[in-house]
């Protein structure tokens, strides 16, 4: 049995089969999922070697602890001391090959709508061998020749992906509100209930907004100094009071009844976090004291103290950071993610509310499909149909992801002095970019209310 087992794993990395991912205590996974689970792994793989190469500790404990390292480093090309396997320009070049592997794979899986395909198949398997391929995707980016034009060039198409993939997690946070919204106010329409837990999450929704613009407040500002901090915390609360009023005004409930405070309860609470995360995120600024020594203004006194561990602080904060990237990735790939960005919605009388709205309600889909057992975890076939999901869309996010991953690490456009150690160190660049953020968003959530005013011949569905 062990050497049968050991002849399918080999087979569902060399061949087309459908990965078992463990082994048989383990639960029945659905084939749609074991993919997407296998190619995040990818993701995963890359990501921590981009990071080990933004990491000064782990460069000076190689040169410390392995044997022959400087003639090692020189029989690789790599420089006296492996110079060009360090820094930012090693990550723009892994980067690329990520970006390369899953951009190829977008091209190569347009227009799949079954999954019996030739291209279906190799998507679904494969993987060894797309292994071998990303890493030498990511190998072979460090023979390109001009490797300066290169790398001025990548830069930009990087800030632009990264800056794409912002915005479609944006788009789809609007998205994910009104869908809410619809959702719950369709339930209510039959029972009393769904109003009064619309009410509830309101409520808490807007209690946790201005709770959090009262604590930016007390510990982000003071009497003197940290006027941008005054300005944007200012600014950001007179927004998110903006567009709950015109959430709620008479001429937009006209046009779209389904406009309520929900909708700008999670929009408010979401600016508040992108604000809180770029005041986190702005460089310290000092001032000198009674006795001439430079002191830290506009941070909570307490967060100093947090800092102090900084390598414990930097893995966790590092760690949870591409958790929240994968989770974005993965929640924002699903056939109905992919459809909401090409302005396809259900129609609202096939709309059932509950109260995990974001999940399908299990149906009697894995009784029809096939369902294999091949001596490891429980494969199931769900995919017979039809695909469950857009495998060219999920293959594009990801190419975005690989693109905000690489300017993430290297500080966006402060590259040159990058380091993993440094990650939360505050730079101007993270900062603008997350306010910049939290004012599309914003204007994105404002635009699906006034859109229907501004064009009445136009059906606009959200």
């Amino acid at each position: 049995m062990t050497c049968f087992c050991l002849i399918f794993q080999l087979a569902c990395c060399c061949g087309t089969a459908g990965c078992s991912l463990c082994c048989r205590c383990c639960p029945k996974i659905k084939q749609s999922t074991s993919t997407r689970f296998m190619y995040a792994l990818y993701f995963i793989l890359v990501t921590i070697i981009c990071c080990v190469m933004m990491s000064t500790t782990v460069a000076n404990e190689m040169k410390t602890h392995i044997p022959f390292y400087k003639q090692m480093c020189k029989g690789i090309q790599a420089g006296e001391m492996c110079e060009k396997l360090v820094g930012y320009s090693a990550v723009y070049k892994v980067c690329f090959g990520m970006a390369c592997f899953f951009f190829l794979f977008f091209l190569f899986t347009i227009k799949i709508n079954s999954s019996k395909s030739c291209r279906a198949y190799v998507h679904n398997g494969f993987w060894l061998i797309k292994l071998i391929l990303l890493a030498a995707m990511c190998s072979g980016a460090f023979f390109i020749p001009d490797q300066d034009t290169f790398l001025n060039a990548w830069r930009y198409v990087g800030a632009t992906g990264g800056f794409l993939f912002i915005a479609i997690q944006l788009i789809l946070l609007v998205e994910f509100a009104h869908k809410w919204n619809k959702n719950w106010t369709a339930g209510a329409n039959h029972k009393q209930m769904w109003n009064g837990l619309l009410a509830l999450v309101t409520l808490i929704l807007y209690s946790v907004a201005v709770a959090a613009l009262v604590l930016m407040a007390l510990f982000y500002t003071r009497s003197e100094g940290c006027m941008y901090n005054k300005v944007l915390i200012g600014v950001n609360g007179g927004l998110c009071l903006f567009v709950s009023l015109v959430a709620i005004s008479p001429c937009v409930q006209n046009r779209q009844p389904h406009s309520g405070l929900l909708q700008s309860g999670v929009i408010s609470c979401y600016v508040m976090y992108l604000t809180f995360s770029a005041l986190s995120s702005k460089p310290p600024e000092t001032v000198l004291d009674e006795n001439n020594q430079n002191i830290t203004i506009c941070v909570p006194e307490f967060s100093q103290g947090l800092h102090r561990d900084e390598n414990l602080v930097t893995g966790l904060g590092t760690t949870i950071l591409f958790g929240c990237i994968l989770y974005s990735c993965l929640t924002s790939t699903t056939r109905a993610s992919s459809e909401a960005l090409r302005g396809i919605y259900a129609a609202p009388e096939t709309e059932v509310a509950r109260c995990c709205f974001c999940c399908m309600p299990d149906g009697d889909a894995d009784a029809e499909d096939r369902v294999e057992k091949r001596g490891g975890q429980t494969v199931i076939y769900d995919e017979k149909k039809g695909t469950v999901y857009s495998y060219a869309y999920f293959h594009f996010v990801f190419f975005l992801a690989s693109l905000y991953v690489m300017m993430t690490v290297t500080h966006w456009f402060h590259y040159e002095s990058a380091q993993i150690e440094k990650f939360f160190t505050g730079t101007w660049s993270i900062f603008w970019i997350k306010m910049a953020s939290c004012w599309f968003c914003v204007c994105l959530y404002l635009w699906t209310l006034i859109a229907p005013l501004c064009c009445p011949t136009r059906e606009f569905s959200v």
